[in-house]
């Protein structure tokens, strides 16, 4: 019997029937590189509430995540770095919206942490301070360490530049970011790409995440990749 297709037409059909209100959702990306822009568009569309998202980022003001913020559509935040989104900073300041802040590296391996089956571990990221509040701690080998739990999502929402049709991904450069880490860490996986070939098309070495990972996948060739700081060389006086 043929293997059903793991492709679909887009990203709002991608997502039906799979989001719900409360879920915890995690989404790749780091500012605004590796964002699945197509799926968090169609996330705000389906008009689910009440959300958790881990992320190492909230995305930009009106973009990325930044746009379920607006719609009040998230709950809770799981993340490293708000820097760049004032309605993020506005919601936490007021009340509206939970934070749980994390040192980057502790959250990337958080989520490692949740795909891979391993319930907890110690880091000594964080001891003395008060991300390591309400925690348990530990002496081992005369240093200190703090016990974090993993983290695993309902839905994970994933951008890759290339996939197979078995799921395969390959990521391009630094927008592989959080990314392999978040699909592994959700119960459904999907993914959304720029290109789509067979299988047999990306040799094995060159894949970034197996296929077993992914579940759904959209096709979003021309993905906006808005640039979150630009920065030019002032021109030169004559």
């Amino acid at each position: 019997m043929a293997a059903k297709s793991k492709q679909y037409p887009d990203a709002a059909t991608a997502l039906a029937g799979l989001v719900a209100d409360g879920q915890t959702l995690a989404v790749g990306g780091f500012g605004l590189c590796g964002i699945p822009e197509a799926l968090i568009a169609a996330l705000r569309d389906s008009g689910v509430t009440g959300l958790t998202a881990i992320s190492n980022n909230a995305g930009v003001d009106g973009f990325g995540l930044g746009q379920l913020l607006e719609t009040r559509q998230i709950r809770k935040m799981i993340s490293s770095y708000v820097g760049e989104n004032k309605e993020f900073e506005r919601q936490f300041l007021g009340g509206e919206l939970e934070l749980e802040f994390n040192p980057q590296g502790t959250l990337a391996e958080r989520l490692r942490a949740g795909g891979a089956g391993i319930p907890a571990f110690f880091t000594a990221t964080g001891y003395g301070t008060v991300v390591a509040e309400g925690k348990e701690t530990r002496q081992i080998d005369g240093r200190w360490y703090v016990l974090e739990t993993a983290l695993k999502a309902d839905v994970s929402l994933v951008k890759a530049w290339k996939a197979d049709t078995a799921g395969n991904l390959v990521f391009r450069k630094t927008a592989r970011n959080f990314n392999p880490a978040v699909a592994m860490a959700g119960k459904v996986c999907v993914a959304e790409v720029e290109e789509l070939v067979e299988i047999g098309a990306i040799d094995p070495d060159h894949v970034h995440l197996p296929g077993i990972y992914v579940d759904r996948i959209v096709v979003n060739a021309i993905p906006e990749k808005r640039i979150e700081q630009r920065t030019i060389r002032q021109p030169e006086e004559n």
